[in-house]
């Protein structure tokens, strides 16, 4: 078994919930609850007073990122034995949400691991990891899921939804039901549609990125946020397939653009209006007259 893991694939694909199990495997655990030997590490509360409320067990808002501070604490654990066996297992969820700092010092952990510790890195975006980090680890690749069994899955969850908004919620999804019921309890049917005509007519008078802005709302949460850029990134996909040769090159140039701005969104808490102009300049330059785009 190596020690180091990279589960890889979309947003909503039950990454976490596969390396809990198999952690769980490896501890030799049964039971539901907490395990001294698995530790956990994701977006912790934003400041001390939103760690308060999590003590509380009341609703608090997370930091942007996986802290040096977290790594660190998670390095002393490794420096004793594991409390009811030989294995320790780590999961790191989302590992391409680490600072700079938390993933140099995750490397030396990755470098030398003790005996008998498994660390699971959740990727939604490989590319984001340290290339240090990613050859220290096997990846596992999770595959998107079939049309039918997302169709199911949202039918099950979300049966009172009109048949027309699931059906847009299974073709916005690109594959993860996760996304799919992300798109239903945000309520994206509009902003889906704004992004989509951005995309095909552009948006010379800056109307529809108007429409879009109102639509988003001036603080959007995190996952409100991360469902904005995937369907952004949704939608350019779905224009290779109709894109002339000569144009897909723009096409790639505004994926890759699109791809950095979702990276830098977390670390610099960049205004929701902002956010809106790049994303539809990005949508528009990909549009079918580029002088309609106005970017």
């Amino acid at each position: 078994m190596h020690h180091g893991w990279i589960l890889a694939g979309k947003r909503g694909l039950e990454k976490r919930a596969f390396a809990q199990a198999a952690a769980r495997d490896l501890v030799g655990d049964t039971g539901e609850g907490d395990h001294p030997d698995i530790l956990l590490l994701d977006h912790p509360p934003k400041d001390d007073k939103e760690a308060r409320k999590k003590a509380d067990g009341k609703p608090y808002e997370r930091a942007r990122n996986i802290k040096i501070d977290q790594i660190r604490a998670m390095q002393r654990r490794l420096n004793t034995r594991p409390t009811m066996g030989d294995n320790r297992a780590i999961i790191i969820d989302p590992a391409d949400d680490m600072e700079t700092a938390a993933s140099n010092a995750l490397l030396k952990t990755l470098e030398e691991p003790p005996v008998g510790t498994t660390i699971f890195l959740i990727a939604h975006r490989p590319s984001r990891l340290l290339p240090t980090i990613r050859s220290r680890c096997r990846i596992l690749r999770f595959a998107p899921v079939e049309d039918a069994a997302i169709h199911a899955a949202v039918a099950d969850q979300s049966p009172e939804t009109q048949a027309e908004l699931r059906e847009a919620a299974v073709h916005a999804a690109g594959g993860s039901p996760g996304m799919a019921l992300s798109y239903l309890k945000h309520d994206m049917g509009k902003i889906d549609q704004l992004l989509r005509r951005i995309a095909h007519e552009g948006d010379r008078d800056f109307t529809l990125r108007g429409a879009l802005s109102a639509a988003i709302g001036t603080r959007p949460d995190r996952e409100r946020q991360s469902v904005l850029f995937d369907l952004s990134r949704a939608i350019l996909t779905d224009r290779m397939t109709d894109t002339p040769r000569e144009d897909l090159a723009k096409l790639a140039d505004a994926h890759s653009d699109l791809v950095e701005l979702a990276a830098q969104a977390p670390i610099y808490n960049f205004d929701a209006n902002f956010l809106v102009m790049e994303i539809g300049g990005l949508l528009a330059s990909v549009a079918g007259n580029r002088s309609s785009a106005n970017v």
